[in-house]
């Protein structure tokens, strides 16, 4: 992983190195203080006035910069477009007619350079206030953008809300649209507002303003669920070819299928559970257990599986797949050895044998930069297909029979079925897995070492002697602390917990809540329909795998429209109230408690919360710290803790609510849902304007 600085170097538009974000000095800034600091306490308010000063100066040293460079390309469109009235006055020459299409590209092509300009600032301002805030604990970033970003005279938002660009974006879209096919009146833009213009340079440009303006779309939205870190900037080109290389898609196929099962495994058994404990003697409530064992154990099983993937691939999804064919098969002979302890050693096993952070750590390190996002969106829809099918298949296991001494009914099915899934998965994984070559890593190490020899002068002869001369000490000093710190992933959780800032754990603590929230109302759902509706098998089946099947279409509509006209920090909050919202609704105040109150409230709980996860990891990997992005702790990993440990509590407090009667259960869960939304949303207020 190369440090930003050193990239901000390697990929600048040299003629106008001087009015890039000066990010060593603000570095080194960083560095004075934190070194004076432990002399002597500095004063707060000076520390934070003299750094915002110096990052108004470099900010407005890069607008000011922009609005010369907007400003000489909208001379040229205007000579441009004067030159057009002048030729097709005459008529339309098809010379002219392609010599303006040049010109109109060409403009496209400096507009391509002036974007990038602006994202290489946009990302050096983010992740200077993320180190600020990291070495102070000061929350710089949200007292800098609370003073700097809703002022009448704020240059911040020229950075990151820039109109000015779109009108010189819409100008050449325009005039390459009315020159399509020489005929300047066939269509407008404006009257065809899904006129498709096939040409490379505004697609490029398309592309990257949508980068800049943090817009997306559903793939993007979808994918960002998966919480795959996503390279801010582009890779060099040997270690793009070593990925490259990595790749194989049959590969890629057998990890989206281990996560479709695995999500299907994990929910088959939540319209039976109740229905199971009761059959093994113990009371219905006991489904909290059982459900949740799974999830007890995969809060261990995340852990090795992460540090397995350093070494390989093949061999973690084989064992996962083995054990996840044991717990299955225990789960489904259960019933026959009437014993709930049997249930529950199968429901463990099941948790042992979760590999999505294999899964999740094979599309990070062997798929494409280019196919990454696609993946993950794959990742995310394989496990949201899982969840709504496994609740549809507990309608098909609705038979009794027996084969020898095993009895096959609506509870035991289910693992059955699994666990010849489970069998068949194995046989197709050990003929088509290919591993990532090994080498891969090697080359990656090798090229980290040649850098590092290279910046410490051990080839200072190979080196002309007037750059060399160059390098001062604090640059010294700065290629240390990137060895040490940038390139280094974290090798213990408590290394990995240190540098979560404040923003960070409050983006934790939501996760944790909304996964919390739809645990209580998927694991629950069973034994409340029966309480209160009556419901069979068969609706609570049908009802949970129609909350299921909601993730594909509100992702498409949060990501196509949502996330394009609101801020994703405005959608956090606002999911967060309707999180709350549903919660609210849930409780039972008026007796008799109703269907459609029930049905109603849980469709807003669920949807919210999909909204939330999705924003929320978004957000999260634009201020988590980079050394999160890779290793054994990574950030993937500690999401997936937080969701894990959220589970766990939830179907604890099932059980634990159920000695007080089935009467109060669904209140008494439902409380301290309420009252973990209620502190992330307050928590959340408190950081918002860190989340810029």
């Amino acid at each position: 992983m190369v440090a930003f600085g050193k990239k901000l170097k390697e990929l600048q538009i040299q003629e106008w190195k001087g009015y890039y974000i000066d990010y060593k000095l603000l570095k080194k800034k960083v560095k004075q203080y934190a070194q004076q600091n432990e002399v002597v306490v500095q004063d707060r308010d000076y520390v934070l006035c003299d750094f915002s000063r110096m990052l108004d100066e470099q900010i407005e040293k890069i607008v000011l910069f922009l609005l010369r460079r907007q400003g000489q390309l909208a001379t040229r469109l205007s000579g441009l477009a004067d030159h057009c009235d002048e030729s097709l006055s005459h008529g339309p020459p098809h010379d002219s007619i392609v010599e303006l299409r040049e010109g109109y590209r060409e403009v496209g092509r400096d507009l391509l350079r002036l974007l990038f300009f602006v994202e290489m600032n946009a990302i050096g301002l983010r992740k200077i206030l993320k180190k600020f805030d990291k070495r102070f604990g000061y929350k710089f970033t949200n007292y800098y953008v609370k003073t700097r970003a809703n002022h009448p005279y704020s240059q911040l938002r020229q950075v990151f809300k820039h109109v000015g660009i779109s009108a010189v974006v819409g100008s050449i879209s325009r005039n390459l649209a009315d020159l399509k096919d020489d005929h300047r009146y066939y269509a407008s833009i404006y009257d065809h507002p899904t006129l498709h213009i096939s040409d490379p340079i505004i697609e490029s440009i398309k592309a990257a303003e949508s980068r800049l303006m943090n817009s997306t779309d559903f793939l993007q939205y979808l994918g960002k669920h998966a919480f795959i870190m996503q390279d801010e900037l582009p890779l060099p080109s040997s270690e793009e070819k070593n990925v490259n290389e990595g790749y194989h898609f049959m590969s890629l196929v057998l990890n989206l299928v281990n996560t479709f099962l695995y999500m299907v495994n994990t929910y088959i058994i939540v319209p039976t559970a109740d229905d199971y404990s009761l059959s093994l003697g113990a009371a219905a409530t006991v489904c909290g257990v059982v459900i949740g064992s799974m999830a007890v154990a995969q809060v261990f099983s995340s852990v090795y599986f992460s540090a397995w993937s350093n070494k390989s691939y093949i061999k973690p999804l084989i064992f996962s797949s083995i054990v996840l064919l044991m717990g299955n098969t225990l789960y489904a002979l259960a019933y026959d050895l009437d014993s709930i302890y049997v249930l529950l050693v199968g429901r463990v096993f099941c948790g042992l044998g979760s590999a999505r952070a294999v899964n999740r750590r094979y599309i990070s390190d062997c798929v494409p930069p280019k196919l990454r996002m696609k993946a993950s969106a794959g990742f995310v829809s394989a496990g949201a297909l899982g969840m709504a099918c496994g609740p549809a298949l507990a309608c098909l296991f609705q038979r009794k029979f027996k084969i020898f001494k095993l009895t096959f009914n609506e509870d035991t099915l289910p693992g059955w079925f699994m666990a010849f899934a489970w069998f068949i998965y194995l046989l197709w994984l050990w003929l088509s897995f290919r591993e990532p070559l090994l080498e891969k890593e090697e080359i990656i190490v090798q090229h980290i070492a040649s850098d590092t020899i290279v910046e410490t002068g051990v080839l200072e002869p190979l080196l002309l002697g007037s750059e060399k001369n160059q390098q001062d000490e604090d640059e010294q000093q700065e290629c240390d602390e990137l060895s040490k710190e940038s390139r280094e992933p974290v090798t213990s959780i408590m290394s990995a917990y240190r540098l979560l800032t404040p923003s960070v754990k409050v983006q934790l603590i939501i996760y944790f809540m909304l996964k919390y929230a739809m645990e209580i109302l998927l694991a629950e759902s069973s034994v409340i329909t029966s309480y209160y509706f009556i419901w069979s098998t068969n609706k609570v089946a049908m009802f949970l795998a129609c909350l299921g099947l909601t993730v594909l279409p509100v992702s498409i509509f949060v990501g196509s429209y949502i996330s394009n006209v609101f801020e994703e920090r405005q959608v956090l909050l606002a999911s967060e109230i309707m999180v709350c919202l549903g919660i609210v609704l849930s409780f039972q105040v008026i007796i008799p408690y109703s269907a459609p109150q029930y049905i109603l409230s849980a469709i807003l709980t669920f949807v919210s919360a999909e909204v939330l996860e999705g924003v929320n990891l978004s957000l999260l990997s634009r201020v988590m710290s980079s050394r999160l992005s890779r290793g054994t702790y990574n950030g993937g990993l500690l999401s997936t803790e937080a969701g894990t440990l959220a589970r766990v509590v939830a179907d604890g407090t099932i059980t634990v609510a159920g000695y007080w009667g089935m009467s109060k259960l669904l209140n008494i869960t439902l409380l301290p849902s309420l009252v973990i939304c209620i502190s992330t949303i307050i928590a959340t207020l408190s950081i918002y304007n860190s989340l810029y």
